[in-house]
């Protein structure tokens, strides 16, 4: 019984991973919608911190296999297995994007080709959240293997990953739909709670012939409501200059993303916390 932090190279690979996802998604359109060369290079200086913290993930997971031999050995059932299609999946992701931003970075990038290479790279994020998302849907796990698991990975590319690209998009001083994608934030907090109530419900349920859910992690109500708090103030940083009318400042939207993105994490952390095995028998 736990918190799941003895998990926490899988907490900060997977909630840093869905957090670039998301925000090389909203930055990625921006520059797709951009006007002219000048707001597209200063966009793709922005994006630089994607692929650091893209790589800080990386480094957790490998953190997690025990060596780096380790990560080349879990390529090595790629279409069979459901970690080897998570690693295959975010190594191309991430390969292709960080190729996409050093040539663009450098002007090498012709127009035409830039904006299918960029759209190929936001379309693998979202096939490797998906990927992220087999991993635990695992049928002797009874606690993972539902939609909630899902839902929630994904919910965290739209609540974390748009108030990163306003961070970067605002020190780099570009304009964009900003209160659009706070109202996208806002519906994926909705569900987020919505998945927590739920999902508490459905834990009540769920039992083997020698644990019951509940006892997994006991402090499963008093963590979410942080959680929750957490996510709400972050966004909150984002949300509140927009609803006065005025430009969010660059330490309000770094302040509001180390919030939510600690919210994440706790939830992630009692993800983890929430594993169990079938046993004898389950209910539920």
């Amino acid at each position: 019984m736990g918190n799941g932090w003895h998990e926490w190279p899988l907490v900060l690979f997977t909630v840093l991973g869905q957090c670039v996802v998301g925000a090389l998604i909203v930055s990625g359109l921006c520059w797709l919608s951009a006007k002219d060369d000048a707001t597209r290079q200063r966009l793709v200086r922005s994006m630089f911190f994607l692929w650091v913290v893209m790589g800080i993930g990386f480094l957790a997971s490998v953190m997690h296999l025990g060596s780096p031999l380790r990560a080349l050995n879990s390529l090595n059932r790629v279409g069979a297995s459901a970690l080897s299609n998570e690693i295959a999946s975010g190594s191309l992701f991430f390969a292709i994007g960080g190729v996409w931003w050093l040539v663009a970075f450098l002007g090498k990038m012709p127009a035409a080709l830039g904006k299918i290479w960029l759209l190929v790279s936001m379309l693998l994020g979202v096939v490797f959240v998906w990927a992220m998302t087999q991993v635990y849907q695992i049928e002797t796990v009874p606690t993972w293997y539902n939609g909630y698991t899902t839902v929630a990975f994904f919910m965290t590319v739209l609540l974390s990953g748009p108030l990163f690209a306003a961070l970067l998009l605002r020190t780099v001083r570009v304009s964009f739909n900003a209160a659009t994608y706070a109202s996208i934030s806002v519906l994926a907090l909705l569900v987020c709670i919505g998945v927590i109530a739920l999902q508490g419900v459905s834990l009540g349920e769920i039992h083997s012939s020698v644990q019951h859910a509940t006892t997994l992690v006991p402090e499963y109500g008093r963590l979410q409501v942080w959680r929750i708090l957490l996510l709400a103030a972050g966004l909150g940083c984002w949300i509140c200059p927009l609803i006065r009318r005025k430009e969010p400042h660059i330490t309000g939207l770094a302040l509001g993303l180390i919030l939510l993105l600690g919210g994440e994490i706790i939830g992630r952390g009692l993800f983890y916390g929430l594993h169990m095995t079938v046993g004898m028998a389950v209910a539920g």
